[in-house]
């Protein structure tokens, strides 16, 4: 067989992220030709199809999919080997990607990201504020937020904070429409929220938890989208407190009454957490919630 070594899973995995080969040379600085000969090399020596061709990319065949997991713990080993070895370099390099809820990531870390970038120039981030799960088995993040900890999987994680949500509307909404003064009431409102089939996880299914009859004429799978909604006087709908405290035209709706808590986590795949790039920007994350913990908790 002939040899082969990591720069072909590289390649590899590259076009298996991106599903073009132009798209892999672009990220690895080579041309789609070499890589496309460099497939194609890797695919005699292994004697299999790793991919599909087609118009539209190319797509893992069984075969491809089986390897993704040996070359994914190859890029692994090479990460952490070049952390250790590099430890002592205080100039990291490298891309971390970040996947958060949207209001996390737009909201707080997004306008708070520039100090590590000012200790860390070399660090490319890529910031994917999305309310769904990532994969970190599978790269699609490096360090993700999210509303749980992770059950099974070689994934490590760390409660970063709780946090608590209420419903907001404005004025304007209220000229409109009243103002709620009981729960009963609300069912007369006009509520915003998320689209039912698109929900991932059940920690923002919180409707119910409001009770008494509001269901959301406005949806999206966006918390900001939602939350634009409700400052621009469409309904009421339920915001993390932290986010709405960045807009005063936002006002509590029965804020005695309504008041849902949650918790964020910092969750990391075991292989990636010890690459040191990913390491400074998790510890980051970490010590900057901690710093304006009363932000996520204004109510105690």
């Amino acid at each position: 067989m002939p040899r082969t070594g990591w720069s072909d899973y590289e390649i590899f995995l590259a076009v298996a992220r991106s599903g073009q080969i132009s798209r892999a040379g672009q990220q690895l600085g080579l041309n789609h030709a070499t890589v496309g000969r460099r497939i194609a090399a890797l695919e005699a020596a292994l004697k299999a199809r790793l991919f599909d061709r087609s118009p539209r990319g190319y797509q893992l065949t069984g075969a491809g999919e089986r390897l993704v997991a040996s070359a994914e713990a190859m890029e692994a080993a090479v990460r952490a080997a070049e952390s250790e070895v590099g430890e002592g370099d205080p100039t990291l390099t490298g891309t971390v990607r970040i996947g958060a809820p949207d209001g996390f990531g737009t909201l707080f870390l997004a306008p708070r990201i520039g100090d590590f970038c000012r200790r860390h120039p070399a660090v490319e981030l890529q910031i994917i504020p999305i309310a769904r799960p990532f994969s970190l088995s599978r790269r699609e993040a490096d360090i993700a937020i999210g509303l749980s900890s992770p059950e099974g999987g070689r994934l490590v994680s760390r409660r970063l904070t709780d946090y608590t949500l209420g419903l907001y509307a404005t004025e304007a909404y209220f000229a409109e429409r009243g103002r709620p003064e009981r729960l009963e009431e609300l069912r007369r409102h006009r509520g915003i929220g998320y689209i039912q089939d698109l929900i991932f996880m059940p920690e923002i299914d919180y409707l119910d938890e409001v009770g008494s009859g509001l269901r959301p004429r406005i949806t999206s799978s966006s918390l900001i989208t939602q939350l634009n909604a409700a400052r621009a006087g469409a309904g009421l709908s339920v915001l993390p407190d932290f986010c709405a405290a960045e807009f005063p035209e936002l006002r509590p709706v029965l804020g005695d009454r309504i008041r849902l808590r949650r918790a964020f986590w910092l969750v990391m795949h075991e292989d990636t957490r010890r690459v040191a790039r990913v390491r400074h920007a998790a510890d980051f994350v970490a010590a900057r919630v901690e710093a304006e913990a009363a932000r996520f908790l204004p109510y105690g």
